[in-house]
């Protein structure tokens, strides 16, 4: 039994589009072709398919995941075995890790000595102070805590907007990139990921690309950030934390 690009797409959670770029680059070449030339897939195809999708969703590159998938030495269960060592350490270091994370400094929660006025001004519906008991007791010991308070609080209102419409601007560049079909892990997406992780550095407080990591985790996990995202546009949340895997894998991060 085959089945059509589209239906593929569907089962798979890509975009056609995405599927037309892999065969074009030898990823995943589809098995058959109808009499009219459309691409056709097989159970083999679609097994091949979710290896892909498990070692993009672990950051590796394209041209990686290629040679693991050609290597004549791997087998399936090998290929198994070590995406499952891969998640595991990566359960393990997010574990570690969010303890260090701040939950909401995107929320724009921290620091903010604005009127209620000049808040519903600078963030319209958003109020980020809304977040802000629950963030001092979850991460207030934290280091990315204390930085965010010391470079907030001079903030003036201008400042909040330009800070405000400097990310909303990064969200719609990358939000554009994903309605265009460009990969999660493509060069622009990546580059946009990096430009995200300076803006928190440079806005917030010192993010690295391992932190960087565990906050898009959060933009999926967490309900109000996937929300978020969500409204700017739908899959965003997933896409924008594709990206920030991808850049944070090839910066060794």
């Amino acid at each position: 039994m085959s089945h059509s690009v589209g239906q593929v797409a569907g089962f798979a959670g890509v975009t056609v589009r995405t599927l037309h770029h892999y065969d074009d680059i030898g990823l995943l070449a589809p098995s058959e072709r109808s009499h009219a030339g459309h691409r056709r897939y097989s159970d083999a195809d679609l097994d091949r398919l979710q290896q892909i999708l498990f070692y993009r969703e672990l950051g590796f590159p394209l041209d990686e995941v290629a040679a693991l998938l050609d290597d004549p030495d791997a087998d399936p269960r090998a290929h198994l075995r070590r995406q499952h060592d891969l998640l595991t350490a990566r359960i393990e270091r997010l574990r570690k890790m969010a303890a260090a994370v701040e939950h909401a400094m995107e929320a724009r929660t921290m620091g903010i000595s604005l009127t209620p006025e000049e808040r519903f001004e600078v963030f319209g519906d958003s109020d980020p102070v809304q977040y802000e008991d629950e963030v001092r007791e979850r991460w207030g010991d934290t280091d990315a805590y204390r930085q965010s308070r010391e470079r907030t609080a001079s903030y003036t209102k201008d400042d909040w907007k330009r800070v405000t419409e400097e990310l909303d601007a990064l969200h719609l560049r990358m939000a554009d990139l994903m309605s265009a079909g460009a990969a999660a892990d493509s060069g622009e997406a990546m580059g946009t990921a990096e430009e995200h992780r300076l803006f928190i550095t440079r806005a917030y407080y010192d993010c690295g690309h391992e932190m960087h990591t565990c906050l898009g985790e959060m933009y999926v996990a967490d309900p109000r950030f996937t929300r978020m995202y969500e409204d700017i546009r739908p899959g965003l949340a997933a896409y924008l934390r594709d990206a920030i895997v991808a850049n944070a894998a090839r910066h060794g991060g």
